[in-house]
């Protein structure tokens, strides 16, 4: 009885494996090849190069193609005291990868009271030319979280609320300013 009863297990499982097998292989016969074309899951293509953007552009880049949104932004966060009056968008975006980034990284210093400078340097990993003496942060060319970097700088701080608001603001910001 055992014997038999491991034959029925051993024959069901390799029916079960070559059926799945052949399942894996894709489709055979007539049509077989509009089938296979067609086999990306949802419309997305499986090559994972396709994957990654093929033309990332910094914040300042970003703000270079668009010159009317930089002076509408430079406008709308001089007029809010978040940028210097002798200071640009373009200018202060230097180094971000984002745009949204950069601007909420401009609203968390005003509304923290911290230096740009220094949330800059936390924030992109680059050191300006600016006295850096009296910033807190990661040693080194590491970058940080704006939530980390607030509370490296201010750690009496609600770290998490501010960047929620310096971000909401940015959002704001980056929409009035056809972003």
């Amino acid at each position: 009885m055992r014997k038999l009863f491991l034959i029925v297990a051993v024959a069901t499982m390799s029916v079960w494996f070559g059926a799945s097998r052949a399942a894996a292989q894709g489709p055979q016969g007539a049509g077989a090849g509009s089938a296979a074309s067609s086999s990306s899951i949802g419309g997305h293509s499986l090559n994972p190069i396709k994957w990654v953007k093929k033309d990332p552009k910094s914040a300042s880049d970003q703000l270079d193609a668009k010159d009317e949104q930089d002076k509408k932004l430079t406008a709308n966060l001089q007029a809010q005291g978040v940028l210097q009056a002798n200071t640009d968008a373009k200018s202060a975006c230097e180094n971000f990868k984002a745009l949204e980034e950069c601007v909420a990284a401009l609203h968390a210093s005003k509304n923290a009271g911290l230096d740009f400078n220094c949330l800059k340097s936390n924030l992109t990993g680059v050191q300006t030319s600016a006295d850096m003496s009296s910033c807190k942060g990661p040693a080194g060319d590491k970058s940080i979280s704006l939530s980390k970097a607030i509370h490296v700088m201010k750690p009496d701080a609600d770290a998490k609320a501010e960047t929620k608001n310096a971000e909401k603001q940015a959002k704001e910001d980056l929409k009035a300013a056809g972003a």
